[in-house]
Order: structure tokens, then sequence, then C-alpha cells
């Protein structure tokens, strides 16, 4: 991803199971210039969906996202990423298990570490779900851009029985508790 000439633009890379659910809000959120599924923080130089799906690259799925400052704050999606998915989860979400599915805020400065840890503090000492966050907080490390037929993947595939079960429910959601976000 290349960024454009503006001190307004941020990276963001965040994973919370499957990339489709959050590439596909992201997508949809106003702000965000683009969110791209992919793959970060495993050992293997050169990880493919293979590799990750099986468990061998160490990689989580994740979505890279682009997104402008002055129109939505990385506090804004951390709080819509919270949403999407269930951070008490420990290497799974739902049904998709492994540590490919692991969620975690893989920050990008010292700046998005202090926010994404603040926000979880307040989260558990608001007691939002029954167990404490799992979700890790670490430092992007080894970000590759996933095949191109998984970035848009709900999108261009609305009809996939995963797609109709698992990500259209979680984007009405979404839809309903953050509309002020919408593009």
């Amino acid at each position: 991803m290349t960024q454009p000439a503006t001190t307004n633009i941020a990276t963001a890379t965040l994973a919370g199971g499957c990339f489709w659910c959050i590439e596909s809000a992201f997508n949809q959120t106003r702000g965000v210039l683009v969110a791209e599924c992919g793959y970060t923080n495993g050992a293997h130089p050169a990880p493919t969906y293979k590799l990750v799906s099986n468990g061998s690259s160490g990689h989580t799925e994740a979505v890279r996202i682009e997104f402008d400052t002055s129109i939505i704050s990385f506090r804004d999606l951390l709080e819509i990423f919270f949403s999407l998915h269930n951070p008490t989860e420990f290497n799974r979400q739902g049904n998709d298990v492994g540590s490919q599915y692991r969620g975690g805020v893989y920050f990008h400065s010292d700046e998005q570490k202090d926010i994404a840890l603040a926000i979880i503090e307040e989260m558990n000492e608001q007691a939002m779900w029954d167990q404490p966050i799992v979700t890790e907080v670490l430092a992007v490390e080894n970000y590759v851009s996933a095949e191109s037929y998984h970035q848009d993947y709900f999108a261009k595939n609305p009809e996939n029985m995963y797609c109709h079960m698992v990500i259209a429910p979680k984007l009405a959601k979404f839809k309903q508790t953050f509309a002020r976000y919408l593009k």
C-alpha cells in the first residue's frame, strides 16, 4: 500500500478472526481509504493462504487499514473493531479455530499501542464481556497482502454460504450500531 502525501493518513493493522468480516466493514467506513486483507505477525517470510490457514506460518489473518485521521480516529476504528469480533476468544472466532484467527491490534506507533491498551483496560473495567479481553497488542511485523481473490471477498461473493451466514449478520449489526460512520 502506498500512502498519499498528507499528514492526515495513517495505517492500522487489526485481526479479529476471518479477515473477510473485518475488511468488509471497514471498506464501508467513512474515513477509511482502503482496507486490505493480509497476514501479519508470523515467522514465514512469504505466507500464503494455504500456509496461514493450516497454522504453519504463525501469521494471523489481518486487515491493513489506511485511514484519514481528520475524518476518523484510531480510537474510533478500535471501537468498531471490538464490536466486530469477540475479543475474549483465544485463537478463534466462533467456528474458525486456530492461531490464524487470533485477535490482535498490531500497532504502527507507540501512540496506537497506548490507545489500544487504554481501550482494552476501559472495556475490561466496564465488564463489557463475561471474560477478560485476550486480544493481543503487538508491533506489526512481517505483514504481507493476501492473494487478490481475498480482497473485497464479501462484495464479490455475497451468496457464498460463509458470507451469508457469518459476514452478513456482522455487517448488519455494524451498519445499525455505527451508522454515523458509514460512507
